[in-house]
């Protein structure tokens, strides 16, 4: 046994032993979200696997699907509690201890246990017994957190009087959300005294309040986070609005540090505003700002002081330099428009199809087979749904779960000597159903193909009626190309623009934490036998894994939450004459897409000088193929130019690629610092490429 398999047997030991011991929590948003069937779920499939599991507490409520999943897993006798005379059944913890089983189920965590039980509350019962070695799974509704509460009483008009700390779920080895689309938890009719607004309020608090639970303990450069370093230099609060809009469109959570600001009020009621978090700035030198040390992928700072001598650094970080003084007024794009704006306006007819998205953190999360659950519920309530494209991939459970829909026969197509199956398109607009179920909304489909991508095809379905409900992990957004090659080191192949994202009516996050993706590839449920150890030590690294579900999550939130007002304008980027500039402009085209602002390309030409053969035509089609503006130059003072131009052309930022080392004499000041003396008050300097 070589030393990478002995360490990948010893790491599937520590974590199949960690399983019996811990605390699983799953989060909703409302009832009616499906908790108990997640729970007997879980006690199903561990007793399969050999674990005891007792159930301690499960509500069914009456409903025989889950009366009839609950007989198949050993019950824990109940304490009988005396009330004015009538016996109740509860929780026994102390028998439930003697019994000793691996596993506990536990309903309704934050119920309030009778009379003479040794804990007040159900949610102590679940960290005692974890304390005592024996594992819980267990469920609750964010409206009984503390935080919550008030807003949730608000939201519904009645009192919430079971309540459970914060600290609870921050002891929690696992909390894993359950959403579910508002509109799905109305027509179960569970929570009819949830107002819509209230759904959609608390499914934001819960996704939000899970992303805030989740640190992935991963290298400082690969954080998903922002740093901003409150100096006090210019307003602050303009400063932090800035901060946080960029930070929300690029899927990264804002840090605050104190670096010279004394309103310590002021800066707690902004931050709660925005949502971000005061953190401690340890060993970090104001007068040498070394960036490397930073938990953060982009770091702000006012324009100041500090904003110069970062700038006269080696680019360590992506940097924003904030004018702090200026708020730019949204100004109607002139030239970056929706790649899709004839579906958008397509979207208001009578008649359109919705759009249903299922997004994880990556392969082997439940999204085909929760779309495939949601399918048999329509169909138990007379909608007509069929399955136009879905690949259970060799998976058992996803196979069993396609039987009794209606499955559309495929188009082959030869390939290599090979036969490929594939969407047929004309297929399904001919049968024309209620509800299309199509798998893997980023993939390429085989030439051949009545269109290239599958998002395509799922437009087309869409503008002649047809719902649409479809699968994607994170990682093919267009958008986060950066944000997943910086977690992962690779590039995603098959995206789909954000602008896709933006047209679906729903979009649903199948959570899965990192130990379960790792558990179910071991079992080759996700890949085959041959390719298990190399994903156990790149693409399913816990750290990794962790990292993608963060970014799902907050794609989740970004995708149906409110948006913030976005205090930019335009954003101008200046490129060398050089063939990786290209990349560069496709990078800022990506964040100009998010910001939802104009992208302008300019190239400086020195007098005199002429550039190298091909490069520039090179560097204006990438412009023209992002839908940003391109330009050429001229000027002795390079950095002078191009302040010029912004003044001319009133662009709010202009961004750059910072420097990769310090100049030498006798150019020895970095190009950032340049644009900043001569005049540029909110500068996007981005680090170069490894």
């Amino acid at each position: 046994m070589n030393d990478r398999t002995r360490r990948a047997t010893a790491e599937a030991r520590r974590e199949e032993t960690a399983t019996a011991a811990r605390l699983t929590v799953y989060l909703a948003s409302a009832p009616g979200a499906g908790k108990t069937r997640r729970l007997l779920d879980d006690a199903l499939r561990l007793q399969q696997s050999g674990i005891r599991v007792v159930l301690g507490s499960i509500a069914t409520k009456g409903r025989r699907d889950l009366e009839e999943m609950a007989t198949h897993i050993a019950r824990g006798a109940p304490r009988i509690a005396s009330i004015d005379g009538v016996a109740y059944e509860d929780f026994d913890f102390e028998a439930t201890l003697e019994a000793k089983p691996q596993v506990v189920v536990l309903d309704e965590l934050a119920h309030a246990n009778l009379p003479d039980g040794v804990h007040r509350k159900r949610w102590q019962d679940a960290l005692a017994l974890r304390a005592a070695g024996i594992g819980v799974v267990g469920a609750l509704d964010i409206a009984h957190l503390e935080t919550v509460a008030p807003t949730a009483e608000e939201l519904i008009g009645e009192p919430v009087t079971e309540i459970v700390p914060v600290s609870f779920l921050r002891e929690a080895d696992h909390v894993i959300a359950l959403d579910v689309a508002p509109e799905q938890l109305q027509a179960r009719r569970v929570t009819d005294m949830y107002p819509p607004q209230a759904l959609r309020t608390l499914r934001e608090i819960m996704l939000r309040t899970i992303d805030d639970l989740e640190t992935p303990d991963v290298t400082p450069q690969r954080a998903s986070r922002a740093l901003a370093l409150a100096t006090g230099e210019g307003e602050t609060r303009l400063f932090l609005q800035k901060s946080a809009s960029l930070a929300q469109a690029l899927d990264l959570a804002l840090d605050i540090a104190l670096v010279g600001e004394r309103d310590i009020d002021a800066l707690a009621a902004v931050s709660h505003e925005l949502e971000a978090h005061v953190v401690p700035l340890e060993h970090f030198d104001a007068m040498k700002p070394h960036l490397s040390a930073l938990k953060a992928t982009l770091v702000s700072v006012p324009y100041g002081e500090l904003a110069h001598r970062i700038a006269g650094r080696p680019a360590e970080r992506d940097a924003f330099v904030v004018d702090a003084a200026t708020y730019g007024p949204p100004v109607q794009p002139d030239i970056t428009f929706p790649r899709y704006a004839q579906t958008v306006g397509d979207r208001l007819r009578i008649g359109y199809g919705r759009l249903t998205i299922y997004l994880a953190a990556g392969p082997g999360s439940g999204k085909t087979y929760a779309m495939l659950d949601r399918a048999h519920q329509l169909l138990e309530n007379g909608v007509d749904v069929v399955v136009a494209f879905v690949d259970t991939h060799g998976r058992a459970e996803t196979a069993a779960k396609l039987q009794g829909v209606p499955v559309l026969a495929r188009r082959e197509l030869g390939l290599d000597g090979e036969r490929h199956g594939e969407l047929d398109l004309p297929v399904l607009l001919a049968r024309r159903p209620a509800v299309a179920l199509i798998d893997e909304l980023a993939r390429d489909n085989a030439a051949g193909a009545v269109n290239p991508k599958r998002y395509d095809a799922v437009l087309q379905a869409l503008r002649a009626g047809v719902s649409v409900m479809t699968t994607l992990d994170v990682q093919h957004l267009e958008g986060l190309s950066d944000a997943v090659h910086r977690i992962t080191g690779e590039r995603v192949v098959e995206t789909v623009p954000d602008d896709v994202l933006k047209l679906a009516d729903d979009v649903i996050l199948i959570d899965t934490t990192a130990d379960t993706l790792r558990r179910r590839l071991r079992a080759g449920t996700i890949y085959g036998a041959d390719k298990i150890d190399d994903a156990l030590h790149h693409a399913f690294r816990s750290e990794t894994l962790t990292a993608l579900r963060e970014l799902a999550l907050r794609e989740v939130v970004r995708a149906r939450g409110d948006k913030r007002a976005s205090p930019f304008t335009r954003l101008m980027l200046g490129v060398k004459a050089r063939a990786r500039d290209t990349e560069l402009i496709e990078r800022c085209a990506r964040i100009a897409s998010r910001l939802e602002i104009d992208l302008w390309v300019v190239h400086v030409m020195r007098r005199g000088e002429a550039p190298p053969s091909g490069i520039i035509e090179e560097l204006a089609t990438t412009a023209r193929r992002v839908r940003a503006r391109w330009s050429v130059t001229t000027g002795t003072d390079v950095a002078q130019e191009l302040m010029d131009t912004v003044g001319r052309e009133g662009a709010g930022t202009l961004a750059i690629e910072g420097a990769r080392r310090r100049p030498v004499w006798p150019r020895g000041v970095p190009f950032a610092r340049r644009l900043l003396d001569a005049g540029a008050k909110q500068l996007l300097i981005l680090a170069p490429p490894p």
